[in-house]
């Protein structure tokens, strides 16, 4: 049998999960030789993955073998037959996608539609407890763009106009009486789904201006719902009055 030599390699993360249950699907069930050119087309693309820069420079990495020892998981988990070391990331992906084909396309071509754009240096690795259902990749790039500062300016600018700087989800406007130190707790939050905020430009009229502790709660309760919360559905959940 063959061996991965991944000692000392990360562990798979969803989106990498995800991608090997699309391609098991599309193989309608079977473990293909490692030479097979579709395990070695997966193998390349998860390699190219931006949070993978220094781990892809090793050879072992998601190699060809390690592909194959992936689906070999699935399949264990689909069929309860077969070899297979299969790990917590597996069953949770499994359980949660495992019936559903079409699901496991659509995220697919999401994760890979955020790679494109992440290659364009439009990615910061979000934080661990923080990964959106769509995956790690597109997580960096929704975080990167909210933290874009030319935007959050313009939202406070506008909020200002209007005499409301305060933040959307809890009403609070801030502590300090120093203007500039008070504004400091605001951050922009996109209000549009992560497949559409990445799919086109940052516009002003798709984000609120949320202060850092609800921005913080909002993204814990999106990535442990895997969904995406609207204002009113992320007031309700985290507790807040209308």
């Amino acid at each position: 049998m063959a061996i991965t030599h991944g000692h000392g390699n990360p562990n798979w993360t969803r989106e990498e999960t995800v991608l090997a249950l699309e391609l098991y699907f599309e193989l309608n069930g079977a473990t293909p030789d490692p030479r097979d050119a579709r395990v070695q087309e997966l193998s390349r693309y998860l390699r190219r993955l931006p949070y993978h820069s220094v781990a892809s420079r090793k050879q072992s990495f998601r190699n060809p073998d390690g592909v194959g020892f992936k689906l070999q998981n699935l399949r264990k988990l689909a069929t309860g037959k077969g070899l297979g070391n299969v790990s917590g990331m597996d069953r949770r992906v499994w359980d949660e996608l495992g019936e559903y084909p079409g699901k496991v396309k659509e995220l697919s071509k999401l994760i890979r539609e955020g790679v494109k754009v992440a290659e364009n240096g439009e990615y910061d690795d979000p934080e661990v407890d923080e990964e959106f259902e769509e995956g790690r990749t597109l997580t960096g790039i929704h975080k990167r763009r909210e933290r874009n500062k030319k935007v959050r300016a313009k939202l406070i600018e506008q909020r200002r106009s209007l005499g409301k700087v305060e933040c959307e989800m809890c009403g609070t406007t801030g502590t300090s009486t120093n203007l500039k130190f008070k504004e400091a707790i605001f951050e922009a939050h996109h209000i549009i789904p992560i497949s559409m905020a990445v799919a086109g430009k940052t516009r002003l009229s798709d984000m609120m201006l949320i202060c850092a502790n609800c921005h913080k709660m909002l993204h814990r309760a999106i990535s442990s719902e895997k969904r995406w919360l609207d204002l009113q559905e992320g007031k309700s959940f985290l507790g807040f009055k209308f």
